[in-house]
């Protein structure tokens, strides 16, 4: 039996809720991974350093997107100076944006990806020099 959009709403609801990092579901026809990186932890303070800075990694597989929506500024630019909890994109998975938050404090010196294209999990999508 397929998961609905609603089942994966719910899932991501659970995994929101608990403790879980990460959580990987198969059922026929369908998989679901989601990691979750939180603020503070080992694996958010930078990802991998790359000439000097550190990189932003997409944390899942979907549609990355620069701005909230078609004609909307941005959210960040190079130059443009990030904290933690900054958000620096949205990407699309199954219709539901996620908003990425930069999980390091620095200034963008890069951006890695192209909006509206597929990304996958753990590919670059902007280099910060860090604070």
């Amino acid at each position: 039996m397929p998961l609905s959009d609603e089942d994966v709403r719910e899932i991501l609801r659970i995994i929101d809720e608990s403790d879980l990092d990460e959580l990987k579901i198969e059922t026929d026809g369908f998989a679901l991974h989601v990691v979750r990186r939180r603020a503070g932890s080992a694996d958010t303070s930078g990802a991998p350093e790359c000439d000097g800075g550190v990189t932003i990694d997409s944390p899942m597989l979907g549609t990355f997107y620069r701005a909230e929506s078609p004609g909307a500024a941005p959210f960040v630019e190079p130059g443009s100076a990030v904290e933690r909890d900054t958000i620096v994109c949205i990407i699309e998975v199954m219709k539901m944006m996620n908003s990425i938050p930069a999980g390091v404090s620095g200034t963008i010196v890069e951006m890695c990806s192209e909006n509206a294209q597929l990304v996958e999990y753990g590919q670059p999508l902007f280099r910060v020099q860090p604070a």
